[in-house]
């Protein structure tokens, strides 16, 4: 006699599936509740690095009474501000210095740029960007100072107490720049000429009654044989002749929407692989047009502020 084979029972969806529902989220909650204690940063975002609050210089103008102003040179290195425990980039990201390097530097405040030489900054750049970094690449890089940050007094007053400071500190990779000062505008501009045939970038001029400022502010003044500006990269032109099949010129946008083309400056290795839409560049000019334009624009780096 043939077995009957009972049929399964018949399952409802309606009443299985929301018990189901309701295991997986107990079990998802506990998976949460043990990530949560077992790795409580899982459940964290780091906020990003707050950017030192710093003094910006705005452009020297030829009715400044100059005699009211210390003279330095303008160094074309990597802005860095010490806090008197960890340095930082002008962005608020930490410098990637080896230990050493800032090991005895003085546990108050300092203000001023990463340097190596005259028209080396990719080879700076280069080297303050790598983590880890390379020994042998820093014992090159100096940290000049012009600042100390929240100090009481003038900045004349402070000059002395940056000398001071580093004396003390005798690091020989630290300096405290050089601040003279000038008796005219015409003795200003031999001096800056004289800086520029040596291969200088231009001065700064820092008001000698300042307190400490932050923020752009006349207080402080750069001074240079050309201008410089910044813009974003928003597309490309394509070579011709030499360049077919390169970029003939960048695409470029100021921050106040106005657009021009960049090609002047530009390497055969950016042509062949020019920054990504996107990108900040810092590009040098004579003047401005009528119409607000930079006039014989010359590209001259990718800024970045670390």
């Amino acid at each position: 006699m043939a077995r009957r084979l009972s049929r399964p029972a018949t399952v409802r969806p309606e009443t299985v599936r929301p018990a189901r529902v309701e295991g997986l989220k107990r079990v998802a909650a506990a998976l949460a509740l043990a990530s949560a204690l077992c790795w409580p940063h899982a459940a964290r975002t780091e906020a990003p690095p707050a950017a030192p609050a710093m003094l910006l210089a705005k452009v020297y103008a030829a009715d400044v009474d100059v005699t009211q102003y210390w003279v330095s040179e303008k160094f074309d290195g990597v802005r860095a501000q010490w806090d008197g425990h960890v340095l930082r980039f002008r962005g608020g990201g930490l410098a990637p210095a080896p230990a050493w390097f800032t090991a005895d530097f003085p546990r108050v405040p300092l203000d001023g740029e990463l340097w190596i030489a005259r028209d080396a900054f990719d080879a700076l750049s280069g080297t303050v960007r790598k983590a880890p970094p390379v020994d042998a690449e820093w014992r090159r890089v100096r940290y000049l100072v012009f600042e100390l940050p929240g100090a009481p007094g003038d900045f004349s007053a402070r000059v002395g107490q940056m000398r001071e400071v580093i004396e003390q500190a005798a690091v020989p990779w630290l300096e405290a720049v050089a601040q003279t000062r000038v008796a005219s505008r015409e003795d200003l501009m031999q001096r800056l000429d004289a800086e520029v045939r040596a291969g200088g970038e231009g001065l700064m001029l820092h008001r000698a009654d300042a307190p400490y400022l932050t923020g752009r502010s006349d207080a402080l003044l750069k001074l240079k044989p050309w201008l410089d500006a910044e813009a974003i990269v928003v597309g490309y032109v394509p070579g011709k002749g030499k360049y077919a099949g390169m970029t003939g010129a960048l695409r470029m946008e100021t921050p106040d929407g106005k657009r021009f083309r960049l090609g002047s400056g530009l390497s055969d290795a950016l042509r062949r692989q020019p920054p990504p839409v996107g990108t900040r560049i810092t590009y040098r000019y004579t003047a401005l047009t009528k119409n607000g334009m930079p006039r014989f624009p010359r590209y001259l780096r990718v800024r970045e502020d670390f």
